[in-house]
């Protein structure tokens, strides 16, 4: 197959000028001389399928940032996959004995990224150099040349060897999708980056939870301290969508209302920048066509800010549309702690952590104004840490399994542990419910009026954002089971006895005693006598 090759007219035809030219990394990126891309055919007045590559105007920020450990949060099609693409090609080209590696979130995409990236840059070389840079090896996913050792390679993972140059696309749907690919990719890939290397991680933001928000989330943190980076510190970039020239319309053809004006200005004014009527144009056309009723989603792939991209969490989030509209009626605030009994709602998991909910009601408002979380832990830790805050209890929700009696705790369930550790404090288990789906609906019922502290109940928010379907990698889809290896579920289990309990009318009666059914003062009766 014969690959149609434009010819340059910008390179130089004078010999010692083309190799001052091709001496210069900035020459060679930036001119559009040398490399060519496939064009997104966005525009319906060309029939172009290539074009010359010249950066736009977020990626020459982020070549002039780039640093040894990188983090991009961005907007979608902003290029930067093309970019590093691009000048991983151009290192392996151009320096001796380096290996280049690109990771995509699975084979599929591993595939396009290097056919339509990677190996067209290459065949789409002026044809007065390709014949410099020769290929020891033309595999599926790898380019080995032959002049100089170098390569680049498109794969799901990396583990083996040193990787100098190392690029991490859409980390956020990997952390989603494939925990335990992204557990591979932090513990293998990454480490195999010398310090003196370079790694580009960039991703649109899925949810609060996983590796790529973690990292994002402390790679913000030391950009706003102005903290000096070492070569092992991430250096955080983050590009909005009204950062990419290309996203605007004209302004005479959308209504934008007020409210919507209020959400820009607010924009500007956190992000210095400003926002023009053809870009607000742009946004509000977007969200309502292709995002009507799922502005979440808009969050996530053309955030405004940081903290609005990771407002959002993955499609298959159980709480997505409920957090969107607490947040957007302000639901998420400063909660006063009011002098009156504070109600608790647990979690005890399976394994080994639990979850605890701080709650109190003012004339039917629920108020949450604090959460307590820990892991491989006893009771005894929970009940010290619970009695530090110096709250009055009311009452103490627990989970349905804390009826029941374990031999290897004395023949004791934990709720009556937990009277012997807290005497005098009232205890309630809710009852266990047959599906599921029933205790979820009842918890989104009772968000639309619920008020949670921004500061103290923040980790527990984090849960509720990031409690999740599993993703079924057989079936490409999520399936309605609760994926717990993110650490979510106990929050959200925890906040969902609480709607349980709202459900069967248990809170607006807690001013009176409780019935034995409602206390679950069911005291079983004697085994039988196997002698008889």
């Amino acid at each position: 197959m014969t690959t149609h090759v434009i010819p340059s007219p910008n390179l130089p035809s004078n010999p010692e000028e083309l190799e001052r030219f091709l001496a210069d990394p900035e020459q060679r990126l930036f001119s559009g001389a040398l490399y060519r891309i496939m064009v997104k055919g966005d525009d319906p007045n060309s029939d172009e399928t290539h074009m010359p590559f010249k950066p736009n105007r977020a990626q020459r920020r982020f070549i002039k940032r780039l640093w040894h450990r990188n983090l991009i949060l961005k907007a979608r099609q902003l290029g930067f996959t093309t970019l590093i693409c691009i000048l991983w090609l151009d290192h392996a080209l151009f320096n001796p004995d380096q290996r280049c590696g690109i990771i995509a979130q699975d084979r599929d995409a591993a595939k396009v990224l290097f056919r339509d990236k990677v190996k067209f840059a290459y065949d789409n070389l002026p044809e007065e150099l390709r014949d410099r840079f020769p290929l020891a090896a033309n595999n599926a996913d790898e380019l080995v040349f032959g002049h100089n050792n170098s390569s680049v390679r498109v794969a799901t993972s990396m583990r083996s060897g040193t990787i100098h140059r190392l690029h991490i696309s859409e980390f956020g749907k990997i952390c989603a999708k494939y925990p335990d690919k992204a557990q591979e990719v932090m513990t293998g890939s990454i480490p195999a980056v010398p310090t003196n290397g370079i790694l580009v991680i960039e991703s649109t933001a899925e949810g609060k939870e996983g590796d790529f928000a973690k990292l994002c989330d402390q790679a913000e943190k030391h950009h706003l301290a102005k903290l000096p980076l070492t070569p092992r510190d991430y250096r955080f970039h983050f590009y909005a969508w009204w950062q990419d020239p290309h996203y605007r319309m004209d302004a005479t053809t959308v209504p934008v209302n007020r409210a919507w004006h209020e959400y820009f200005d607010r924009v500007e004014v956190e992000m210095g920048c400003r926002i023009d009527p053809d870009q607000r144009a742009w946004y509000v056309a977007t969200i309502t066509a292709d995002f009507a009723g799922r502005e979440e989603r808009m969050w996530q792939e053309y955030p405004s800010t940081p903290t609005e991209a990771f407002q959002v969490s993955t499609e298959g989030n159980y709480y997505a549309k409920d957090m969107a509209a607490l947040r957007k009626r302000g639901g998420i605030c400063d909660v006063p702690v009011l002098d009156m009994p504070v109600n608790t709602f647990w979690d005890i998991g399976n394994t080994d952590g639990c979850a605890v909910w701080f709650h109190q009601e003012l004339r039917g408002e629920d108020r949450f104004i604090d959460y307590e979380e820990g892991h491989g832990e006893d009771l005894r830790h929970y009940v010290k840490e619970l009695n530090k805050r110096g709250y009055v209890w009311g009452t103490m929700f627990l989970p349905h399994d804390a009826d029941h009696q374990r031999l290897s705790d004395f023949n004791r369930s934990t709720k009556q542990m937990l009277q012997a550790l807290m005497p005098g404090v009232r205890f309630m288990v809710v009852p266990r419910i047959s599906e599921l789906q029933t205790g979820i609906f009842a918890t989104r019922k009772h968000l639309k009026a619920a008020w949670f502290d921004r500061a103290r109940c923040d980790q527990g928010i984090k849960r509720i954002d990031g409690y999740r379907k599993k993703y079924s990698t057989v079936q490409a889809r999520f399936i309605d089971e609760p994926d717990k290896a993110n650490g979510c579920s106990e929050g959200a289990d925890a906040l969902r006895q609480w709607a349980q309990a709202k459900e069967l009318g248990w809170l607006a009666n807690l001013s009176h005693e409780p019935s034995a059914a409602a206390r679950n003062d069911y005291d079983p009766p004697p085994p039988p006598d196997w002698q008889l």
